[in-house]
């Protein structure tokens, strides 16, 4: 009896392990579920709606560090001031998109997926100029320093002419949010290969110095203190687009507004 009570009393001991297992299982799958919520039906809603989720979840760090040194290295024809960005696209274009993210972000990688076609389409027929401010507020939050070392990869390939199509490559190679591969600099360099050029000496010890932390590291401070919502944040021509036909703007949309807008405005050459 006593031994049948004792196998019981493991039975259930293991039994109520197995339950607690599973309830933490289930709890963060369905807090990852709500985090990477993909764009439904082209919808940029769930993307930026999301984004106010992960601003919940990423708004109790301050990222990679944060910087007041005034002097960090700059990227070929990146902007520099208050809010550090990358430019894609004509700079005479009608249009302007504003973009803030994070390269370990999964609402980010989400918009990125659903919104590229549509952005480069715009973007390489002259209608749309695109700015990316790039933030590192997963690294404070999850830990690690992958927000800042893809961040900083991307730039070094910014020096290159290749910042779009590794910026491409970047989320389509994202890890899962809790895992800091993007910290791995031969992993970055490795991904690099993936774009026809890009792979240099240059390339190689830019990623592997961290040339433009600084960069990276003045740029979240400034989505720090923008007021921002989450990542990403999506303005066109200054406006949200989350704030848009209440959020739910699709590519196809996306593409109208920027038609509709560019026909009301006149070129440089015109102005």
């Amino acid at each position: 009896m006593n031994q049948k009570n004792h196998d019981g009393q493991s039975h259930d001991g293991i039994s109520s392990a197995r339950e607690r297992l599973q309830a933490q299982r289930t709890k963060e799958k369905t807090r990852v579920r709500r985090i990477r919520q993909a764009v439904v039906g082209g919808a940029v809603v769930a993307a930026l709606a999301v984004a106010g989720g992960v601003a919940v979840w990423v708004s109790s760090g301050g990222g990679s560090g944060s910087t007041t040194d005034t002097a960090f290295a700059l990227p070929k024809q990146a902007s520099d001031g208050d809010k550090p960005a990358v430019p894609v696209g004509a700079a005479g274009a009608r249009s302007t998109l504003v973009v803030w993210e994070d390269f370990r972000c999964p609402a980010c990688q989400q918009f990125e997926t659903g919104f590229r076609p549509v952005i480069h389409e715009l973007q390489d027929s002259g209608q749309l100029k695109t700015e990316y401010h790039l933030a590192t507020l997963i690294d404070g939050n999850a830990g690690g320093t992958g927000s800042l070392t893809a961040a900083n990869a991307a730039l070094c390939a910014q020096d290159a002419g290749k910042f779009r199509e590794y910026h491409d490559v970047l989320y389509s190679h994202q890890p899962p949010e809790q895992q800091d591969r993007f910290s791995d600099k031969k992993y970055l360099i490795q991904l690099a290969g993936k774009v026809n050029g890009l792979v240099s000496d240059a390339f190689t010890k830019c990623v592997q110095k961290g040339r433009y932390d600084g960069f990276v590291r003045k740029s979240n401070a400034a989505f720090a203190s923008g007021g921002f919502r989450g990542t990403p944040t999506v303005l066109l021509n200054g406006k949200d687009l989350a704030q848009v036909k209440g959020g739910q703007v699709t590519p196809a949309e996306l593409k109208k507004l920027v038609l509709a807008a560019n026909k009301g405005k006149q070129s440089p050459s015109q102005g």
